[in-house]
Parts: structure tokens; C-alpha cells; sequence
């Protein structure tokens, strides 16, 4: 089963952090994505979706540094349902983005350097969780890419 979703939009408003007690990080965004196409007329139009987007620790921590209203973001991740009651008491439900990957695909200033780790590209990666792929000491040695 695949639980995967790849979004690229602009930031309504810049991204909201607060830190825990644990010392962790939490990011929400809120991510809007454009789709054009032409109604029955032969006029163009835009449905615009509005998504919210989470990320954690170190993830949220650059999200806070390097993004802002307006950037265009590229974000893959999962979707995460939760229930909550709000200040009346009323049970809510919403679906989120939990992103594991963020890129700013804003174009930088010529004067902006790198950031460490990175090569001199307009494309940031934000990577919240590395993750090495499984070893198989049964292979014998073989390569093999196949992902399961």
C-alpha cells in the first residue's frame, strides 16, 4: 500500500512554527495549487486548492528560515487524518500533508551562497528523515534496484 503525496504551489502566508517542550519543532504551511482549463465557454479558469502542510524538527526549522509567503514549494510526504474538538467542544476532523521533503524552487539572488551540504543550484532540499535502503545479505552481492 502507498500512502504518497507530491504537491508544487506557492505559500499562502509565511509558515507558522512553535517549538515544544521537547525541544522539537512544528511547522504548519498552508500551500495553494493552481489547476487551468477551459470551461464549456472556451474561458480559461483556475481552481485554486488550498492544502495544509506539516513538517517536523529540523524540517520545520528550515522551513522557518527559508520560506515565506509567496515561495513556490515543492513538498512530498503522506497524508495524516485527525480528530480534535475545537474551543466549542465540537469534534473536528482534518486531513494534512506530514511532508518529508521540502525544495524551494525559488530562483536566488546571484549573491546568496549556498547553503551548507547543497551545490550552487536554485533548488533547496529540505530532507526531514534520510533513510538508507534495507541491506539484503541474501543478494549475493548482486546489485539489484528493485525496491521491494
Amino acid at each position: 500500500m502507498i500512502n504518497k503525496v507530491t504537491l508544487i504551489g506557492n505559500l499562502g502566508k509565511d509558515p507558522e512554527v512553535k517549538h515544544l517542550e521537547s525541544g522539537s519543532s512544528v511547522a504548519r504551511l498552508v500551500l495553494a495549487t493552481n489547476e487551468n482549463y477551459r470551461d464549456k465557454d472556451g474561458n480559461w479558469q483556475t481552481l485554486t486548492e488550498w492544502h495544509t502542510v506539516i513538517a517536523w524538527r529540523a524540517l520545520a526549522d528550515t522551513a522557518e528560515r527559508q520560506l515565506k509567503k509567496g515561495s513556490m514549494v515543492y513538498v512530498e510526504g503522506k497524508l495524516r487524518s485527525r480528530q480534535y474538538k475545537d474551543n466549542n467542544g465540537i469534534e473536528r476532523y482534518i486531513t494534512e500533508v506530514e511532508a518529508n521533503v521540502l525544495k524551494s524552487l525559488d530562483k536566488r539572488e546571484k549573491s546568496d551562497p549556498p547553503l551548507p551540504g547543497e551545490s550552487d543550484t536554485s533548488f533547496t532540499s529540505y530532507n526531514q528523515r534520510p533513510v538508507d535502503p534495507p541491506k539484503n545479505d541474501n543478494d549475493g552481492g548482486a546489485d539489484d534496484d528493485l525496491p521491494f
